[in-house]
């Protein structure tokens, strides 16, 4: 049988069939290049992964919580609290039944009208209805036509009667995410763990908002301390605050989170997690009460004198720390604040209170007897050496010796003794190498973190006028120093000559554990010889008995104070006119346990002081005052070796206490860690602690409590009070226990045991 050739219509089939196959083939081997291209090759979809990536997952920085200032007791002076704000999202799922919403948003206007009272619940819930409507909406996309019946009976009889179809309107849900911030203001953590149990806010319709939280920096005490303790931020950095910034700053953590709608995320689990390290806490060595002291009683000063500035500090004696700093400037309206550290920014000429380092030169150096005596002339002025006009400020004195020239505060007695001993061309340098090596005078006191100016003590003699100077050197001009500066050399006389640093932070602390603790540095073991140091002391004694301070203390006979007065005119061309009045003072005498040093600078004005004495006395004699009354060993720890027993224990707030209890007793046992109460001390020194009614419509028992913690509590309660006596508590007018209204008069008598 013959072969037939395909027919021209089945080869031109075959061809085509064979080009589709080639063509197959072709594009497959150009979408496997491209897969191979795409997959191993290409960034695209790398860069795109990453980029989808990005929108899902957002990388957040958990902030580390700041550090707090603390005083010495623990109380803050500087503290960062959370707060928070609800931001809503009222385009959520959770909120699609109207009637629901409705019912959970008038429960919510209830409950938040009678929480803020910005508002009335009406107007709450006019809000919610406003907001949800703005955020949710249908919008109205299409008709469409539908069958109007099921079913094969219903859908004949439609066909019969020619109403098979009907249309029907198709609407779209517009949602807006974009959060509401629900409440008036910012919330704190108490009032957050009420507000989320209330309708809508316990998630009981589901994720309709998120919690959005920031660290604030609070400062309790108010401006008390402020230049100290600082800020930092768009008001200016300064102070603790900025001096330990990185301490008190922390580390931030990182975290995950996952978006879920617009602005609305929820944290990842993972290693990408990474809990933030807060910051430390600075424990300072300043005392709040001292503190407030202080801060008064230089205010009222400064007040009074219608002065410019003045600083206030006190200082212990043996560890060197300090107890307070005060600063207050005057501000246009003529108001007093916080305005700059004078302590350790005011770099000044010091005046008369720097003749103490030219007692020690004069004594320890020159050796001279102390019953050395010169003519002062009377408050005449007189030529020294090649200075003229020197003279003292008062009159009554010619032939006076080394005691008296320091209790009077006499320029010409000094400016002659040191001219006499140190007047010589190769004796000037060894005056400024014995304050500078011996009395360490020319260095800073370790504060400058905090801003302390360096001192300005002259090492060279190649000047225009090296007599001149020498001679202004012996009463305090032309030798500046800061206020702190002073403390500090006058803390080493009544230390026994040892010349300690300052200490204004105590310790760095995390979760109320020691990181790191600052002790007590030594500048200088001694400045001066034991003779010396008892001759200089009994001097500074005569200043307060018989001398320029003796209006102040030469009536206290409770303890002995020893102290110098110091004035110096402000030698600056640009403030001429102006005076620095100091006095500083260390007690008791015999004893020393503080320091307090008080420099204030005033205009010269009609009916107003600019002498150190009156300027300066009436703070320092405040703060001894203060600090005997309250108890003149309170800082020093007990001795743990030996037994001190309480034969009673004022009551109060049971944590202080049961801090002085655990202290003294063998044995203490109480009912509440917090809140105020009652102390009793058994025959064997066992201390109970006993709390107090916290019904603010009830009578507490304020016996045996001390003054100031009883007019807190009755008066928190809105009671008035009067009192006679001092000491403790002994007597109320009111029974405890009975029921009171806040504006009844109560009746404390006071008793000292």
């Amino acid at each position: 049988m013959k072969n037939e050739e395909p027919s021209p219509i089945k080869r031109d089939i075959l061809l085509r069939v064979r080009g589709l196959y080639v063509l197959f083939i072709f594009v497959g081997l150009i979408v496997i290049g491209r897969i191979v291209w795409v997959q191993f090759f290409s960034r695209e979809v790398a860069d795109n992964a990453d980029r989808l990536h990005d929108r899902i997952f957002i990388q957040e920085v958990i902030k580390a919580r700041r550090g707090s200032i603390l005083a010495r007791n623990g109380e803050p002076f500087a503290t960062s609290i959370f707060r928070y704000q609800v931001a809503f999202d009222f385009g959520a799922e959770g909120l699609d039944s109207l009637n629901a919403f409705n019912e959970q948003a008038d429960s919510l206007s209830k409950l938040l009208a009678a929480f803020f009272k910005d508002r009335t619940a009406a107007e709450y819930a006019r809000f919610f209805r406003q907001q949800h409507a703005a955020h949710y909406r249908l919008v109205r996309s299409r008709d469409t036509l539908i069958l109007r019946s099921e079913g094969w009976l219903g859908r004949m009889l439609d066909r019969l009667k020619g109403r098979e179809y009907e249309t029907r309107t198709v609407y779209d849900t517009l949602r807006d995410h974009t959060p509401v911030d629900l409440l008036p203001r910012e919330i704190d953590y108490g009032e957050w763990e009420t507000l989320r149990t209330w309708p809508l806010l316990n998630w009981n319709m589901g994720l309709v908002y998120q919690l959005k939280e920031h660290d604030e920096r609070i400062y309790p005490q108010g401006e008390l301390a402020r230049r100290t303790i600082g800020m930092t931020g768009d008001r200016g950095n300064y102070g603790l605050e900025d001096a330990y910034r990185e301490e008190l700053s922390g580390t931030d953590g990182r975290a995950l989170r996952q978006r879920i709608a617009r602005r609305f995320s929820g944290r990842v689990p993972g290693p990408a997690y990474r809990e933030p390290v807060d910051g430390c806490d600075v424990v300072t060595t300043l005392d709040p009460d001292l503190q407030d002291v202080a801060d008064k009683a230089l205010r009222n000063q400064l007040t009074v004198q219608n002065a410019l500035w003045g600083t206030t500090l006190v200082m212990e004696v043996q560890t060197g720390e300090i107890l307070a700093m005060a600063n207050l400037g005057r501000n246009d309206d003529g108001s007093y604040s916080e305005r700059e550290n004078y302590a350790l920014g005011r770099c000044m000429e010091p005046g008369s209170t720097f003749k103490l380092a030219t007692m020690l030169a004069l004594l320890d150096d020159a050796q001279i007897d102390p019953g050395t005596c010169y003519d002062t002339h009377n408050g005449d002025p007189v030529r020294v050496g090649p200075a003229e006009d020197i003279r003292d400020d008062h009159r009554g004195d010619r032939i006076i010796d080394f005691r008296q020239a320091v209790a009077k505060s006499s320029n010409v007695y000094f400016a002659k003794a040191v001219w006499e001993h140190y007047g010589e061309t190769d004796l000037k340098q060894r005056y400024s190498d014995f304050l500078r090596e011996r009395l360490h005078l020319g260095q800073t006191v370790g504060l400058e973190r905090l801003g302390e100016r360096p001192p300005e003590l002259t090492t060279d003699w190649q000047v225009p006028d090296p007599g001149v100077m020498l001679v202004k050197m012996a009463y305090g001009y032309r030798v500046k120093l800061t206020p702190m500066q002073m403390l500090v050399f006058y803390n080493a006389i009544a230390n026994d000559g040892r010349m300690v640093a300052p200490v204004l932070v105590r310790s760095l602390q995390r979760n109320g554990k020691d990181r790191e603790r600052f002790e007590t540095r030594t500048i200088a073991s001694s400045i001066c010889s034991e003779s010396t140091l008892h001759e200089v002391r009994r001097c500074l004694q005569a200043v307060c008995t018989e001398g320029t301070a003796s209006a102040f203390f030469s009536d206290t006979t409770r303890l002995r104070v020893a102290a110098k007065t110091g004035t110096a005119q402000n030698t600056d061309p640009r403030y001429r006119g102006r005076y620095l009045g100091s006095m500083i003072a260390f007690f008791p005498a015999e004893n020393p346990r503080y320091t307090v040093l008080t420099s204030i600078e005033t205009q010269a004005q009609a009916g107003k002081t600019y002498y150190g004495g009156p300027l300066a006395g009436p703070v320092v004699s405040r703060m001894v005052d203060f600090i005997y009354n309250r108890g003149a060993y309170r800082y020093h720890p007990t001795d743990k070796r030996s037994k001190h027993y309480p034969d009673r224990i004022k009551g109060g707030d049971i944590a202080r206490i049961r801090t002085v209890a655990d202290e003294l007793s063998p044995h203490t046992e109480y009912d509440a860690r917090k809140g105020w109460g009652q102390a009793t001390v058994d025959s064997l020194a066992r201390v109970t602690i006993r709390s107090l009614t916290a019904s603010p419509t009830q009578m507490p028992d304020v016996r045996g409590m001390g003054l100031k913690d009883a007019l807190f509590l009755l008066e928190s309660r809105g009671l008035r009070v009067r009192f006679t006596g001092y000491g403790a508590v002994t007597r109320q007018s009111i029974p405890a226990g009975r029921t009171v209204r806040s504006g009844t008069t109560v009746l404390l008598e006071l008793h000292a045991h």
